[in-house]
């Protein structure tokens, strides 16, 4: 290497270093294709949506998830909001799914999820996201676990796909206590039985400790894998109790799920769900991301 060529390479690389430093471009390369995003509802509540995605780039996140907004007014401040603060809005968190679940008997609740669903997909195109987060069913005294798997995969195929690949969204999967796919193997077939690019799996990391270990959830969904959510638990297994915790104060072992991000191949958003707080708390949970990506314990 010629003199010349040693200093470009060197100041080449320290170009790529600064960069990284300072969250560009290349401090996602370094960490492996990882980026690191925040729930809306963790942004302080007393500020406007600009404000917030302002506050949200200054602590280091890249990106946000918005749950659905009917309001066209509020979706189009929001979308302001993104253009004018630099932060992508990368998800859609459907907000309805709950309420008016899939697996429902009655058509005029599946008819209303429909209708929240179809909200969510269209928040997402004109936020420029590609994801939108669902919670496809409940099992409960009235739903059994056969019923819910049916009814939700007929609703989803019929209602939900054919405008998710007009839109060009993708589906992810999510499971949150609802009692229904309950294991990786299950949630694997759930989605390979839609046969569709526009359906995959969202995975929530902590969620996952009440059902296994979350390494295994990565591992067993591999290239399903479109989102994921980080948050943790400690959990008291005897008494049946969890209790909320930041990232690295709970059960969840970072270190082995970072390796099984990798392993798979994830590249993508990782979106914080925990709880608010200021700009010096949030830009903490930042450097709780950073020490994850990098294959570390958060803390300690």
């Amino acid at each position: 290497m010629t003199t010349i060529d040693r200093r470009a390479f060197l100041g080449t690389a320290a170009a790529a270093a600064t960069m990284a430093a300072f969250g560009g471009v290349s401090a996602a390369a370094a960490a492996g294709g990882l980026r690191k995003a925040v729930y809306v509802g963790m942004l302080p509540k007393e500020l406007g949506y600009l404000d917030k995605f302002k506050l949200a780039v200054e602590v280091g996140f890249e990106g946000v998830e918005v749950g659905t907004i009917s309001d066209a007014a509020v979706a189009a401040e929001i979308k302001e909001a993104a253009t004018k603060s630099g932060l992508k809005i990368h998800s859609v968190m459907n907000s309805l799914h709950w309420k008016f679940p899939f697996s429902s008997a009655d058509p005029k609740v599946v008819a209303s999820g429909v209708q929240g669903m179809e909200a969510s997909l269209r928040n997402a195109k004109l936020w420029g996201a590609d994801a939108v987060l669902l919670v496809p069913g409940v099992v409960n005294a009235e739903t059994s676990y056969k019923d819910a798997w049916a009814r939700s995969q007929m609703v989803i195929k019929e209602h939900v796909v054919p405008l998710a690949a007009e839109l060009k969204i993708v589906v992810g999967i999510e499971n949150v206590w609802n009692k229904f796919l309950l294991s990786p193997l299950e949630m694997a077939r759930y989605v390979d039985e839609f046969k569709s690019p526009w359906v995959k799996a969202y995975l929530d990391v902590g969620n996952m400790l009440f059902y296994g270990f979350p390494q295994d959830w990565v591992r067993t969904l591999g290239k399903r894998l479109v989102r994921i959510h980080v948050k943790d638990f400690q959990l008291d297994r005897g008494k049946g109790q969890f209790f909320w915790k930041n990232l690295g104060e709970g059960d969840v072992d970072w270190p082995e799920v970072r390796k099984a991000l990798d392993e798979v191949g994830y590249q993508g958003w990782v979106t914080t769900e925990i709880s608010g707080g200021d700009a010096a708390y949030l830009k903490d949970v930042v450097g709780r991301l950073d020490r994850i990506f990098a294959g570390q314990k958060p803390v300690g």
